[in-house]
């Protein structure tokens, strides 16, 4: 059974002016780097806005990320 991804971003800064792309899967949370999929040691997401699947898929295309890699969260 897949488990559920949710998609959060992270408030903007001067480095990342539209936020950074989370990724939840169960109880872990993924941030998306160049590399692809960087699990995170000791999140704090409280600040993170949720997003939808298109709301994702809108901030990728923003920043140049193929859409894949948000099929392609750890789990």
């Amino acid at each position: 059974m897949a488990m559920t991804v949710r998609f959060l971003r992270t408030a903007p800064s001067m480095a990342f002016p539209d936020g950074r792309l989370l990724a939840v899967r169960d109880t872990q949370v993924y941030l998306l780097a160049p590399d692809g999929w960087t699990r995170l040691g000791a999140p704090r997401t409280r600040s993170a806005e949720p997003l939808d699947r298109e709301a994702a898929e809108d901030w990728c295309e923003r920043e140049g990320w193929d859409l894949h890699l948000l099929d392609a969260v750890p789990g």
